[in-house]
């Protein structure tokens, strides 16, 4: 099973099946793909595969996941998936001391050669809570971001 098999496996256990809460910007949603993000899809009859094949394309590729270690892949994929592909970027940038331009190229995946994947881990998920933190939507999904922040470091540590 390749590393965004497993991911993709892992992330799916979180995102879950239709909602339509007002209270998401994302708006409609199945297994975690939005109406918002991808306007031209029918969310309410998205199939797995399909969504599958979304994500492969609009996040893992391009927090070029098949070239990092896959603990940071997995947590990346997470992150951009979540806050989208830039976002996810800047915070693993940003904990591997790399210039945060929100795009993971050749200079961004240099830095893992001199870099402690565990403590980047750490680092990017006390980022990416800590920005979560601040969202105007915190009162509303704050204990299930904070519980699934939780659940990554667990998780992450099987890659």
């Amino acid at each position: 099973m390749t590393t965004f098999d497993r991911s993709f496996d892992i992330l799916i256990g979180h995102e879950g099946g239709y909602v339509n809460n007002p209270a998401d910007p994302g708006g409609e949603t199945n297994f975690g793909i939005s109406k918002a993000a991808h306007p031209n899809e029918d969310i309410r009859n998205m199939t797995l595969d399909r969504a599958k094949s979304i994500y492969r394309r609009d996040y893992w590729d391009k927090i070029s996941g098949d070239k990092l270690p896959p603990k940071i892949a997995f947590l990346t994929f997470d992150a951009a998936v979540n806050s989208g592909v830039a976002q996810a970027a800047k915070w693993l940038q940003t904990t591997v001391g790399a210039v945060p331009d929100g795009f993971i190229g050749p200079k961004t995946l240099a830095k893992f050669a001199i870099t402690n994947t565990a403590e980047a881990a750490r680092d990017m998920l006390q980022l990416r809570l800590a920005f979560m933190e601040q969202l105007p939507t915190y009162p509303v999904f704050g204990r299930g971001w904070r519980r699934r922040i939780i659940t990554l470091a667990m998780q992450s540590a099987s890659f």
